[in-house]
């Protein structure tokens, strides 16, 4: 079979197919008595083994030496493709990523799209400075790519850039929430606190459905912050995990100032000191929990809160009988 014939019935092109001879990949069974090159049945079969190997990522070299070599172990060339593909897929997946996020910021112009790229590069800076810039960079007129920041944000480890990302995501608003959302759902604690703390700063009904989701979760971190920040929305439904915050000392004074505010409403505010009275009556004698249920008490308007609080003026602990003492002189109980 002639070299067109050959090219016609692999696929493979009568340039490439002399490239593959100058490689010694393929010889020619003969020649005509022309000079041209005649190929066996044998030689079509080696083509298409070429081709098959090549499609697996192969170089040439690395096929001559697994067509010819009997010692030749593919395993661990296989292996290492398979390392390379993946490497591979993952630049071609950044890549994507990146340019969905340049079309989702709406660009007017190529100037735009240069600053969304330098914006982009700049949040994954080793830098903590610089990428507290780009989040700031938010107050921009060019729109900055949410989901960029909402990924900042989950694996932000310095404060201060996690601040200003917290920010950023706040002046997006709702747009922000589905990808924070994701974060809440994380194998990572870190990134799950990343999370909440972040809806928690969007002023959106939508943020909101979402910490009342997050308050019966299985992570107590993110039941704390997401029942502090329901306290301050006046959700009252937080109120049974900002008890629970105060007696176990888990930001225990953020936990009491918003149960405080939460009292402002008559029918919370008896719901709240019966709670406090509830844990006050489990905690162990002279325990800091029942120091702390005291204090927190001690911001609970209402006749329920004063009862309790004058029958803890004889407790035990003086600590405790002082704090209700005071707290109902200020009231101007007898």
């Amino acid at each position: 079979m002639l070299i067109g014939d050959v090219a016609q019935r692999s696929g493979v092109s009568a340039r490439m197919l002399r490239h593959y001879e100058s490689l010694g990949l393929v010889r020619p069974s003969g020649r005509t008595g022309s000079g041209y090159r005649e190929y066996s049945e044998e030689n079509i079969r080696r083509i298409f083994h070429i081709e098959s190997l090549r499609s697996l990522g192969l170089s040439l070299s690395d096929v001559g030496r697994a067509l010819d070599d009997p010692g030749f172990a593919p395993s661990e060339l296989v292996d290492d493709l398979i390392r390379r593909t993946l490497d591979r897929m993952a630049a071609e997946t950044e890549l994507l990523t990146r340019l969905r996020r340049i079309g989702a910021a709406g660009p007017a112009g190529w100037e735009d799209v240069l600053r969304i790229v330098s914006l982009l590069q700049a949040l994954q800076s080793t830098s903590p400075g610089a990428r507290q810039r780009a989040a700031l960079s938010a107050a921009d007129d060019v729109a900055v790519p949410v989901e960029a920041l909402a990924e900042a944000a989950l694996n932000e480890s310095d404060p201060n850039v996690s601040g200003a990302l917290r920010w950023a995501l706040a002046q997006a608003g709702a747009d922000a929430l589905a990808p924070l959302a994701e974060g809440l759902g994380s194998p990572v604690a870190e990134v799950r606190e990343r999370a909440v703390r972040s809806i928690a700063e969007i002023a959106d009904d939508a943020a909101t459905a979402l910490l009342r989701d997050a308050l019966t979760g299985p992570d107590a971190v993110v039941r704390g912050y997401a029942a502090l920040a329901l306290g301050a929305r006046g959700v009252t439904d937080a109120v049974p995990m900002l008890i629970d915050m105060v007696d176990g000392a888990r930001n225990d004074a953020d936990a009491a100032d918003a149960l405080g505010a939460l009292a402002a409403d008559p029918a919370a505010a008896d719901r709240i000191a019966t709670g406090l009275v509830d844990c006050l009556a489990r905690a162990a004698p002279g325990s800091s929990a029942r120091r702390r249920l005291t204090q927190a008490l001690a911001d609970v308007p209402g006749a329920t809160a004063a009862g309790a609080l004058a029958g803890l003026t004889h407790d035990g602990d003086p600590a405790v009988a002082l704090t209700a003492t005071y707290v109902l002189r200020l009231r101007g109980a007898p």
